[in-house]
């Protein structure tokens, strides 16, 4: 039995491949049956995001499990092998568990550290429960991954301060205003930067946004999307005079905003003006930043913040990554037990056969016992042989983890002679548990 991952992400391929090989939502749970349905596959979790595109299988051979889990993209989406078989990383037990934890974690993520992807895997994982294609080991790895994840985020600083340009313009702004609620944010320009920084401002609380662009038509595009005002170009200035925060990105050659032309509106303010300059070459004179009142930061300011802030990340991963280690040898430690679990089920089954019939033969020797005494009786046997089998159960399961595991289960298998009964039982065994995990060696025949 193996683990093994098959995919690709935006390390691997483009996005004009990564969006061929994209999930659609409503026809997932088909896509999980068809893969589950695949020879060698016996579990398996689809996870599809915008970045990745990634099949978790469980499976009994892995040359097998990753021929088939191959054919299965190729069949699905309809696109030959070799368009993208260089594009797929393809990892294995060890590995391919170390990799759903840096991917729950935001380690493997364009943005290191990101949350939403946690949330992504948490909805493929119940996804696939939901529609029968997880077993015992999904079941017990993804639960973990999930909540170990959540126990990153929590702990660590890894998702904490911003690491992007658009969001360290409102980490500056933050430290600044108690609150964007009541202010004004002015764009100059309906450039990308200026729109993605505006979003970020706007998604935290600003309570308007006016849009100032040379092509107007452009600017009632953009201020529609925040629900803001737009103005014509020869209005700059009013605008300004009515705003908090001010983000600036036009292609102009020469300064929008001169330090003549703010001077009086700085004069006139009670409260600070924010200013974000992220325009190369830049739209907003420098000397700015003399004035009262007036804040400025350009785009060399934020990137600083950014690769302070990565730097922090990055630090934390080192952190994070000594306990995947450690999660991992757990999981091992857990998978290697799985083997003794129809041994374990065998044995109590026997002893509580034995149980049984042993309280049979004192009902029938003693018939006026009252209804309380043979509760009294049942419990009490009960407990001597759950107490006779404590020590043995917990031995084996220690020895499941060591290189004699296979000598311990046989050995535990002759001295309470179970063979007959895992040969009788194989069968129901196997509907229990479904999964070759739980066999060991010859022991049960499945």
């Amino acid at each position: 039995m193996h683990i093994l991952t098959v995919g690709l992400n935006h390390k691997t391929a483009p996005v004009e491949l990564r969006e061929r090989f994209s999930f659609a939502e409503d026809r997932l749970e088909l896509a999980l049956r068809s893969l589950r349905d695949m020879k060698s596959i016996m579990e398996c979790v689809i996870v599809s995001t915008c970045n990745r595109m990634e099949l978790y299988v469980v499976c009994d051979q892995l040359h097998t499990g990753d021929y088939y889990t191959k054919t299965f993209l190729e069949s699905w989406f309809r696109i030959p092998r070799q368009e993208f078989a260089d594009h797929l990383y393809v990892k294995a037990n060890q590995e391919a568990v170390r990799h759903l934890y840096h991917v729950v974690c935001g380690l493997d993520s364009l943005v290191i550290g990101e949350t939403q992807i946690l949330g992504q895997v948490k909805h493929a994982f119940l996804t696939a429960q939901s529609t029968g294609t997880t077993g015992t080991i999904f079941n017990m790895l993804f639960k973990q991954a999930v909540t170990f994840g959540k126990r990153v985020h929590s702990e660590t600083e890894i998702g904490q301060n911003a690491v992007s340009v658009s969001y360290a313009a409102v980490e500056l702004g933050k430290k600044m205003f108690d609150s964007f609620a009541d202010k004004t944010i002015l764009l100059i320009g309906a450039g990308e930067m200026s729109e993605l920084t505006a979003k970020h401002f706007y998604s935290t609380g600003a309570a308007r946004v006016l849009v100032v662009n040379r092509t107007l038509d452009k600017a009632e595009e953009l201020a529609a999307r925040f629900h803001g005002e737009a103005r014509a170009w020869d209005q700059l200035l009013s605008a300004l005079a009515e705003a908090d925060i001010v983000v600036s990105s036009t292609g102009s050659r020469e300064p929008v905003l001169t330090r003549d032309m703010v001077a009086p509106i700085a004069a006139r303010r009670r409260s600070p003006l924010f200013m974000i300059d992220i325009a190369v070459p830049r739209d907003i004179e420098p000397s700015i930043h003399e004035l009262d009142q007036v804040f400025l930061y350009d785009i060399d300011d934020l990137h600083g913040i950014v690769d302070s802030n990565l730097a922090l990340r990055e630090q934390e991963a080192k952190k994070i990554a000594v306990w995947i280690e450690q999660k991992q040898k757990e999981f091992d430690e857990w998978m290697e037990t799985l083997g003794v679990v129809p041994l374990i089920t065998a044995l109590r089954e026997k002893a509580l056969a034995i149980q049984e019939e042993a309280v049979l033969r004192i009902e029938r020797k003693l018939p006026d016992l009252t209804e309380k005494q043979r509760r009294v009786i049942r419990k009490h046997t009960k407990s001597i042989v759950n107490q006779l089998m404590h020590e043995p159960i917990v031995r084996v399961k220690e020895l499941a983890t060591t290189p004699k595991k296979e000598a311990a289960q046989e050995m535990f298998v002759t001295l309470f002679a179970l063979e007959k009964l895992l040969d009788d039982n194989g069968d129901k065994t196997s509907e229990k548990v479904k999964h070759p995990a739980f066999t060991s060696g010859k022991l049960i025949r499945t």
